[in-house]
C-alpha cells in the first residue's frame, strides 16, 4: 500500500472473515441464511454486498421447527411406526433426521410431554404413552322405546357406511384378522346358544379401527351395546322365535361387508354396510309391529 493512502474500509477484517467463514457454511437452527451470498470482500479488500439483504428469504423460526418435530413424532405414532411403550429416537438421531438443533428437539420434547403424548425417564429416554381417550360429550341414554332404537340405527347408517368405505381403502392384514375373529365369535355363539352382542359389537368396532381414525372407534365404543338392536327392546320377535336363522342372516350380511373390505372395494363396502344396517332397521320394525299386533 502506498504511503499516505488510506486503507480500504474493512481491509483489516479480511483475516477475521476467513476465520469465521466455515461457520457460515452451516445454516443455524433458527434458519440464519448463508451470509457469504450477501457479504463478500472485493479484490481491494473492502466489503461489498453481492445481493441486497431485502431479497433474502425470511429466516425459519425455532418455534416453527419445534412444531415440525412435534408433527413428525405424532405422525409416527398415528401410523403405528411408534406404538405405546416404544422409545423415541435419541435427540441426536432426531437432529440428523430432521436437520434441526438440540434446542429445537428439546422444545418439541417439552411440548409432547405437556400433551401427555410421551414421558421422559431421565437417563433412559422418552417413551410413547398410551393415548388418552377423552369423552366426546356423547351421553348414551339406554334405548327403551322403538323410536330410540330406530334413531340409533339412523345414526349408525350415516356413520358406519362411510366408516366401511374408509376401512376398505385403509385396512391392513391385522385389521382383516380382527374382523374375521369377531365373525367367528358370532358363529360360535350361534352354535352354543349364547349371547352374540359382544362379538357383534367387536366386529363393528374392528371395522372402525381399520379406518385409522380413532374418533370412529371412540364414538362406537362410547355407544357400546346400544349399537346392537337385538340387545334392545324385544327385537327378538325374530331373534327369540328363530335365533339360529336370525343370527345366520345377520352374519351373512357381516360376511358381505368383510368381503368388500378385503378386496378394498370402498363402494362395495359402503353398500354392504348400508344394506346390513337398513335391514336391521326393517327387521326391528317388523318384529315390533308383529308383537304389537299380537298383543
Amino acid at each position: 500500500m502506498s504511503p499516505g493512502r488510506a486503507a480500504p474500509w474493512g481491509a483489516g477484517f479480511r483475516p477475521a472473515l476467513k476465520m469465521i467463514q466455515p461457520f457460515y457454511n452451516q445454516s443455524s437452527d433458527d434458519g440464519i441464511m448463508d451470509h457469504r451470498k450477501h457479504l463478500q470482500l472485493s479484490d481491494s479488500g473492502a466489503f461489498s454486498m453481492a445481493t441486497p439483504l431485502a431479497s433474502a428469504a425470511p429466516p425459519r423460526r425455532a418455534r416453527n421447527l419445534a412444531e415440525l418435530v412435534v408433527n413428525y413424532v405424532t405422525e409416527q405414532i398415528a401410523s403405528n411406526a411408534l406404538k405405546p411403550g416404544d422409545k423415541l429416537p435419541t435427540e441426536s438421531q432426531l437432529m440428523v433426521t430432521l436437520s434441526v438443533s438440540r434446542t429445537v428437539i428439546r422444545e418439541a420434547i417439552s411440548r409432547l410431554q405437556a400433551g401427555k403424548i410421551i414421558e421422559t425417564r431421565h437417563g433412559i429416554g422418552s417413551f410413547v404413552l398410551e393415548p388418552q381417550r377423552e369423552k366426546l360429550g356423547i351421553d348414551m341414554v339406554p334405548a327403551t322405546t322403538l323410536r330410540d332404537v330406530l334413531s340409533i340405527l339412523e345414526l349408525r347408517i350415516s356413520l358406519e357406511t362411510e366408516c366401511a368405505g374408509l376401512a376398505a381403502q385403509r385396512a391392513k392384514p391385522e385389521d382383516l384378522a380382527r374382523m374375521r375373529a369377531a365373525l367367528d365369535g358370532i358363529e360360535a355363539t350361534r352354535h352354543n346358544g349364547l349371547d352374540s352382542v359382544e362379538a357383534d359389537l367387536q366386529f363393528h368396532i374392528s371395522v372402525a379401527r381399520a379406518t385409522g381414525n380413532r374418533y370412529f372407534v371412540d364414538i362406537l365404543t362410547q355407544m357400546g351395546s346400544a349399537l346392537i338392536p337385538c340387545n334392545r327392546l324385544d327385537s327378538a320377535g325374530i331373534a327369540r322365535a328363530e335365533p339360529d336363522a336370525y343370527l345366520s342372516l345377520v352374519n351373512l350380511e357381516h360376511e358381505s361387508i368383510l368381503e368388500a373390505i378385503s378386496r378394498h372395494d370402498a363402494d362395495g363396502a359402503r353398500a354392504a354396510m348400508r344394506m346390513h344396517l337398513s335391514n336391521s332397521r326393517e327387521r326391528l320394525r317388523r318384529a315390533n309391529g308383529t308383537s304389537e299386533a299380537n298383543s
